[in-house]
């Protein structure tokens, strides 16, 4: 039987009196990989956000479990020290940061040196613009650059689940294949991901399985291929009849 690493059952959330998140259920197993699809003001990034405790004042109902455990009401902070770390929307690199002092960050509940400047190197090696602008500061890096930084960093704390979130947001077409060719790579060697990600095509050609999320619920789910190839996904997800 697949180990479950994250249960989200009923997840409701709701901002004053606007129900963004309307009782949806979620499973992600040991090794997948998960795409949560869905258009603008679905409630994607909301429900990541539920989960990881990073939301604004706000209503959150239901059960969010990780690794068997409850998490919900969790600070992300006390997230990540149980190995679970989400790339946020937009990025969130420390802007006055050098890009080594990002990856140092994304290390820091870790105490085995040698072992972080291995990651170090190894990422640098995935990314090579990084490597050449280990010193220069994040926010002077383009948003391809950053969304590579915010990946590593994020991977440099060994995640046992990585959450990312619209990944591909706002970049060239050349670098969305660059990101997508590093999710499926992070994949293939063990890692768990939740993928929320506008460009659905993209998604599911790389998942395992899929959510489709529309007005706050999960409107269809499954393979992840099977949906690829639903004449409904088609139509309203990809632009194909």
């Amino acid at each position: 039987m697949a180990e479950n690493v994250l249960k989200v059952a009923g997840l409701k959330v709701a901002y004053g009196g606007i129900q963004a998140v309307k009782g949806i259920d979620v499973e992600v197993n040991k090794g997948e990989l998960i795409t949560l699809i869905g258009a603008n003001g679905a409630g994607k990034t909301t429900a990541l956000k539920a989960i990881t405790g990073t939301l604004p004042e706000c209503r959150v109902e239901g059960h969010i479990e990780y690794q068997g455990q409850p998490i919900k009401g969790l600070g992300s902070f006390e997230l990540v020290k149980k190995n679970l770390a989400m790339v946020p929307e937009g990025r969130g690199v420390f802007t006055r940061m050098s890009v080594h002092e990002n990856l140092l960050m994304g290390a820091y509940t870790r105490n085995d040196t040698a072992g972080i400047n291995a990651d170090i190197d190894k990422w640098f090696t995935v990314f090579p613009r990084l490597r050449e602008r280990s010193a220069q500061m994040a926010g002077t890096l383009s948003g391809g650059e950053q969304q590579m930084l915010a990946m590593a960093r994020a991977l440099m704390s060994h995640p046992t689940l990585l959450l990312l979130d619209e990944p591909s947001m706002g970049l060239s077409p050349m670098m969305v294949e660059k990101i997508f060719e590093v999710i499926r790579s992070i994949s293939a060697q063990g890692v768990t991901i939740l993928l929320v990600e506008q460009n659905a095509k993209l998604a599911l050609q790389a998942a395992h399985r899929a959510y489709v999320m529309d007005s706050g619920l999960v409107t269809m789910s499954g393979n992840a291929q099977d949906l690829l190839h639903d004449p409904r996904v088609r139509e309203a997800y990809l632009g194909e009849a």
